[in-house]
């Protein structure tokens, strides 16, 4: 599915080295797809949630009369003026599937983490080749529930933060970001590096994700993508195959049910904060 996005700001010189230390960039900063222009956001909880954001820059936001009421109850309506359209005017801007709840805001992309400022006891999501942009959104609104520091996933084969994704988030991308990669193996290298256990989820683990010793250090849980899984090259650098282990009938899940499942399984041994 495609998302009506305004305009790219294309970012002369944007490249793989920062050009202060001539040092790898990990970070978005090398990939600047979903960095060089504003984004689209619709929905009532992704457009309320950016709004309360003070990280996040407004641009401008179309509202009906009834929306604005919302908005207003949430508390955020001051933030930006709004132009109050009829919902077709917003309509004409989106695919004719998207669920807009009379709300349209365009805005500044959120700067995000690198690698290297991620904490080092941290919890990281790694999605490989996680190209649905709905399964990515649930997958989003879960790690923020759960106080994910961050989700690497490689600037391909990802889709972008803005329309489906950001409305499947319902809000989360404001509280857990997407960290771009250009290599996804040689990012979990550097996690590991850093001192991260990373877990890669397999259905055929050799032990289930309850038996994992996860300890102090930071914890990187890795998930495939439906049908493929994760790719060779990744499962090597893994530190450790790990398993679902589901007492009925059905024994796979959706991916971002997954991800919920191996999340809780990781927060009753690693708390937040």
């Amino acid at each position: 599915m495609s998302v009506s996005r305004p305009p790219r700001r294309p970012r002369p010189g944007a490249q793989g080295r920062d050009a202060k230390d001539g040092q790898k960039s990990w970070g978005p900063r090398a990939f600047p797809r979903d960095h060089d222009g504003p984004v689209v956001l619709y929905g009532f909880h992704s457009v309320v949630e950016a709004l309360r954001n003070p990280k996040r820059k407004p641009i401008r936001l179309l509202t009906t009369e009834n929306a604005l009421a919302r908005l207003a109850e949430a508390g955020v309506a001051e933030r930006l003026a709004p132009e109050i359209v009829r919902p077709g005017e917003i309509d004409r801007l989106l695919t004719p599937d998207a669920v807009h709840q009379g709300l349209y805001l365009e805005a500044e992309a959120l700067k995000v983490p690198t690698l290297e400022t991620i904490p080092r006891d941290g919890l990281v999501l790694v999605l490989d080749q996680i190209t649905d942009p709905h399964n990515v959104g649930a997958i989003v609104r879960t790690a923020a529930a759960y106080a994910v520091d961050a989700i690497v996933t490689t600037a391909r084969h990802s889709p972008e933060a803005t329309g489906v994704l950001a409305k499947s988030a319902s809000g989360g991308l404001e509280h857990a970001p997407l960290v771009l990669v250009q290599n996804l193996a040689r990012a979990l290298q550097h996690l590991g590096e850093r001192g991260f256990l990373r877990i890669g989820l397999d259905s055929d683990g050799p032990a289930p994700l309850d038996d994992a010793k996860l300890g102090d250090r930071g914890l990187a849980l890795v998930l495939g993508a439906e049908g493929k899984g994760l790719r060779q090259l990744t499962r090597e650098t893994c530190d450790v195959l790990a398993r679902l282990d589901m007492p009925g009938a059905i024994k796979s899940l959706n991916v971002s049910n997954a991800a919920a499942i191996a999340l809780h399984v990781a927060r009753r041994t690693k708390p937040a904060g």
